[in-house]
């Protein structure tokens, strides 16, 4: 759904509708924004975390590994405030929580979500955000972010610390586009010692394990080719690889390759996606521990998927 204006106000909403085995349906995002000018606005409702490249880290459909571990294309609930002065972009941000289904301090994260949440035996609250960006051009910007929060363990009533930052580029020559970002994070959990060096995070309407800290580095490139093909506009040839670098003793290591096409015809987008991963819990069958301690015997696993979507 396209914002629409009321003076110095927009509304945005987005709603995705899945069968129920991958969470049923649930709002992706949906804000209120006040535009103080046209350099600076705020945001408050279900919003996109600014951390690293945003909107997206990556062009595919299937994403880069920052969005399986919650740093790519995540919306929580609360405040962003949005300023570019110059050559400069700030991002400050405040989220009390992520998307509350079920409340109460005693009330399990719900997996049916779009944003990969923590879930389980524990809570995301009061995370702080801030996010600088530095354009060389135009098109070319580099960036700095951090983040720093809570984690509320629902089993010992305690409150646990997490944090990440992250480098990261987004430059245009031409028709080619980079998208570089190097990230770290962790959590310190505030839970019994057998649980404390792995996380749950759920979305899509199931959870599985993450290691509690870890290195993530991706390199993104596309290369937009204009055409004249009936309705199609353009196609967009990319080629996206992730690589999660577990530092614990005895977890293994996970990488994820996506290679493809986005065809572009007005409204109607297509992928066309042939995606790779080791230890990647959506490309093969360790589901449960890929991005924890993962499989030392682990094999690369694919997957081809054609996606049609019609954006409004």
């Amino acid at each position: 759904m396209q914002p629409f204006l009321i003076k110095k106000l927009d509304f945005h909403a987005e709603y995705r509708f899945y069968s129920k085995d991958f969470g049923g349906s649930f709002l992706k995002e949906g804000y209120v924004r006040y535009n103080f000018n046209d350099s600076t606005r705020m945001d408050i409702g279900l919003v996109q975390n600014p951390f690293g490249n945003t909107t997206y880290n990556s062009h595919n459909w299937f994403f880069n590994l920052p969005y399986y571990v919650g740093f790519e294309d995540k919306f929580s609930m609360g405040v962003n405030f949005h300023q570019r002065s110059n050559r400069w972009i700030y991002d400050i941000a405040f989220f009390k929580n992520a998307m509350e289904l079920n409340f109460g301090d005693q009330s399990a994260t719900d997996p049916s979500r779009y944003s990969y949440d923590v879930a389980g035996r524990n809570k995301e609250v009061n995370q702080g955000n801030i996010k600088t960006e530095y354009l060389l051009a135009a098109d070319k910007k580099i960036g700095i972010s951090g983040m720093l929060g809570g984690v509320y363990n629902i089993p010992t009533g305690r409150m646990g610390a997490r944090w990440a930052a992250a480098l990261h580029t987004d430059l245009t020559f031409g028709k080619l586009n980079v998208k570089l970002q190097s990230m770290y994070y962790q959590y310190n959990l505030s839970d019994s010692a057998q649980y404390k060096n792995k996380v749950q995070l759920a979305a899509y309407g199931s959870s599985y394990e993450v290691a509690r800290k870890a290195y993530l580095h991706t390199a993104s490139f596309a290369y937009t080719q204009p055409v004249k093909l009936g309705p199609v506009k353009s196609l967009v040839f990319y080629e996206n690889y992730s690589y999660m670098n577990k530092p614990q003793t005895g977890f293994k290591d996970t990488q994820m390759n996506v290679l493809g096409c986005m065809i572009n015809a007005g409204n109607l987008v297509t992928y066309v996606d042939w995606a790779a991963g080791k230890n990647q819990p959506w490309l093969g069958p360790e589901w449960q521990n890929g991005l924890s301690t993962g499989n030392r015997e682990a094999k690369w696993n694919s997957r081809f998927n054609i996606n049609i979507g019609y954006y409004f």
